[in-house]
């Protein structure tokens, strides 16, 4: 028993040397770990992108004007501080423009994924004379920059009409240009920010859907709409779930159609955009005063920072609560890989 066991020690030893006086094995090990160190330094990198302005915004938030000029203070304030927030809370009417991104962010969430889900299933299913070319000129909107199409959409919408009804009725066409109609209509009618990558994902999602899924319920007596309903919604929910985020937060996020659209800064992105003003007007009673006031630059450059936090804070918080299914959708949905 023992001369076995001894014997086995010496062969696992002999293959074990000739493992280590191999080349093929050495390469294999530098290739595997060179991979891991790669890997290594791309999540680090990526991670310290996205992370670090958010950390550096939450650090500045909490200083105070001590803490703002001492050097030996880098990250984590001496004195923490709520002021910076309780100054940016009552400056810029928080409360009423939280609610009225929330409120514009949602109502273009649901009625762009709406629109989406039903073009999407169309480019998918429906086949007639043109909706290849059709289909083209939906990712021609994806391509061609916002800015292009600027001048028309606002003079559309400063005058706007339907079909002339509305200046049949009101002897004018209607100006919509400082209300939330804008946003709403475009996304209704699939005009809305991104709405040609959102209805890609929905047509590329119903093309993996095998047919015979559909032929079944219509054997079994489903109609059209039924089956569109019982049958192919369920399934889609991922996709679904992937457009709403990403439609919510973009719509959160956009600057572009909010101050074009809106000359007075009701959600979250317009205000964004005049924040140092609107604190510099607060912090000087508003008016003419501020045209000549000289704040300290470290000091706006604080309550910016603040703001800033603030702006995107709804959004940290629904992602913690939602970054599970997000995941899962965008695996689903086959977004990636």
């Amino acid at each position: 028993m023992k001369t076995g066991t001894a014997s086995g020690q010496r062969t696992a030893k002999k293959v074990g040397l000739e493992r280590l006086t191999s080349t093929a094995y050495w390469f294999e090990f530098i290739k595997k770990w060179l991979w891991i160190l790669v890997r290594f330094v791309l999540i680090f990198g990526i991670s310290f992108v996205i992370l670090y302005p958010i950390l550096l915004k939450i650090s500045i938030s909490f200083k105070s004007m001590s803490d703002l000029y001492d050097p030996t203070v880098i990250w984590i304030p001496r004195e923490f501080t709520l002021d910076n927030f309780k100054l940016v809370f009552t400056a810029m009417n928080y409360p009423s423009v939280l609610m009225n991104t929330l409120w514009l962010s949602t109502a273009v969430m649901l009625l762009q994924t709406i629109t989406c889900v039903l073009a999407g299933y169309g480019f998918a299913r429906i086949r007639f004379r043109g909706s290849g070319l059709l289909f083209a000129a939906v990712i021609f909107t994806i391509l061609v920059p916002s800015q292009t199409i600027m001048i028309p959409l606002y003079l559309n919408f400063k005058n706007f009409d339907v079909l002339g009804l509305i200046e049949l009725f009101r002897g004018s066409p209607a100006n919509l240009i400082n209300t939330y109609w804008p946003f709403l209509i475009s996304a209704l009618l699939g005009m809305g920010v991104k709405t040609g990558l959102y209805v890609y994902i929905f047509r590329q999602f119903f093309r993996g859907i095998p047919r015979e899924i559909e032929e079944a319920a219509y054997v079994d007596g489903a109609g059209y709409f039924k089956t569109f309903g019982r049958i192919i919604l369920p399934n889609a929910i991922p996709s679904m779930v992937t457009v709403m985020l990403f439609s919510f937060v973009w719509q959160w996020n956009d600057s572009f159609f909010t101050n074009m659209y809106l000359n007075e800064p009701k959600v979250m992105s317009s205000m964004m955009s005049s924040s140092g003003y609107t604190i510099a007007t607060y912090l000087t009673g508003g008016g003419q005063a501020a045209e000549s006031y000289t704040q300290d630059p470290f000091f706006m450059s604080m309550m910016m920072n603040t703001s800033v936090l603030m702006a995107i804070l709804p959004l940290l918080i629904n992602y913690l609560f939602v970054q599970r299914h997000f995941v899962e959708s965008v695996e689903r949905s086959g977004l990636v890989g």
